[in-house]
């Protein structure tokens, strides 16, 4: 039977779980968080961003900066992704169902090695990185989700 992980993940917590058996029984094998994925902009910046080009030649305004909580989702979404990707050169999963908000989906897809990316066998845009192990056997045993 070939190995498969369930990653239940968002942009504060991602829940590595691996289906145990038949019964699809799953267990936790790994909890990875980003305390940082769940505050505020102004929570992460110490120093207000310089708004415009003054005549000292200093930085100019740019709109498309990125937020601090956004720069630390994309860290994370990259963190979870190099775990994956040294398990996967270690073999300890041969399939991956990525579970997500579709916001944190994108991310996370965009941050995965391409060979990690070949393992991918479902995807679902739906946060469940608060459930327990049992409660998403039960979300994915009610025909909620696509069987893992």
């Amino acid at each position: 039977m070939a190995t498969t992980w369930i990653i239940a993940a968002d942009e504060s917590r991602a829940r590595v779980l691996q289906v145990l058996d038949r019964e699809q029984r799953l267990a936790e094998i790994e909890d990875l968080v980003n305390p940082a994925g769940r505050a505020q902009d102004r929570e992460l910046q110490t120093d207000a961003e310089p708004r415009f080009n003054g005549s000292q030649g200093g930085p100019a305004s740019d709109p498309e900066r990125q937020g601090a909580v956004e720069h630390s989702v994309r860290t994370f979404a990259k963190e979870v992704g190099r775990y994956l990707d040294r398990a996967r050169n270690e073999h300890r999963y041969d399939q991956l169902v990525l579970v997500a908000p579709p916001k944190f989906l994108g991310a996370l897809r965009n941050e995965l090695h391409k060979e990690v990316k070949k393992l991918v066998t479902d995807e679902l845009p739906k946060d469940l990185s608060w459930f327990n192990a049992r409660e998403i056997e039960k979300y994915f045993a009610k025909g909620s989700g696509q069987a893992p």
